[in-house]
């Protein structure tokens, strides 16, 4: 069942089952990211936690309006005034933003329908993965302003691509369009334009009919694993296989498949004590 869409603000959200869109609506500027946009997105990602605790959502798509831009970048006029305070303060929203992503305990998909520059592509990095329109670009152009990424991007894009695609990318600011971002691994799938919004909602569909406790706890040991040597992580991993075993859903999933029959998961997808 697909919800009515809601305006709040510079977001639009629509619901379709467990599966929640939300799309930045700022078609006129290439769906910019300003200090407002990101406010909202900020307060959109706690309410898809808040709702994701309560059962009432499994999977989250970020886009943006219109077939230009995903995000073409950050709001340069906006920026253009800032000082050395203003500017490591919106450099903080944005990284906030990027951790309450990585923290949700269900899939988060960027679906990059153009554009996807700066800013804009250090969203798409923040989420879970990205998949991609024929059309879409991507790129760290801020190096041609004076700057450099400031959301995340220059680390994100390291962790996804490696260092010397994430140098290349970052010091030259070079655009590179869906075919080479498949390529080197900064997005999972390329999609015809009309078919992008469907094979994001789709996926997360499919992760909506596993064990809620079981694809929280795997983002949560991806993620926080990424960024330990292999033993630390390692270790993460058994005590967190382990501590499935106290919940109900491990139950379930495995007296289902014995007894071949529909599984019938009960949990929440809540990753709060790993």
């Amino acid at each position: 069942m697909t919800a009515a869409l809601q305006p709040r603000g510079t977001l639009l959200t629509e619901d379709h089952g467990p599966v929640r869109v939300v799309t930045i609506n700022r078609p006129q500027v290439l769906n910019a990211l300003s200090a407002e946009v990101v406010a909202e997105l900020t307060e959109a990602a706690h309410q898809a936690g808040r709702d994701a605790s309560a059962g009432a959502l499994r999977g989250l798509v970020l886009t943006g309006a219109g077939a230009k831009a995903f995000v073409a970048g950050a709001d340069i006029a906006a920026m253009s005034t800032m000082g050395e305070d203003r500017a490591r303060e919106f450099a903080r929203q944005g990284h906030a933003l990027g951790e309450l992503l990585a923290r949700l305990p269900i899939p988060v998909i960027a679906a990059v329908n153009g554009f996807a520059l700066g800013g804009g592509c250090e969203v798409a990095l923040a989420c879970d993965f990205i998949y991609a329109s024929e059309t879409a670009r991507f790129g760290q152009p801020e190096v041609k302003l004076g700057v450099i990424p400031g959301f995340g991007g220059t680390q994100r894009l390291l962790r996804r691509v490696g260092l010397a695609r994430a140098l290349e990318l970052c010091m030259s600011g070079a655009m590179i369009d869906a075919a080479e971002a498949l390529r080197i691994g900064l997005v999972n799938r390329v999609c015809k334009p009309d078919e992008l919004l469907p094979a994001a909602i789709k996926t997360c569909e499919t992760i909506a009919q596993m064990g809620p406790q079981a694809v929280a706890v795997a983002k949560a040991v991806l993620h926080r694993g990424a960024d330990l040597a292999l033993t630390a992580a390692n270790a993460l991993e058994i005590e967190a296989f382990a501590g499935l075993f106290t919940s109900d859903d491990q139950k379930e999933g495995m007296a289902a498949f014995l007894g071949k029959r529909p599984v019938a998961f009960t949990g929440r997808p809540d990753a709060g004590s790993l």
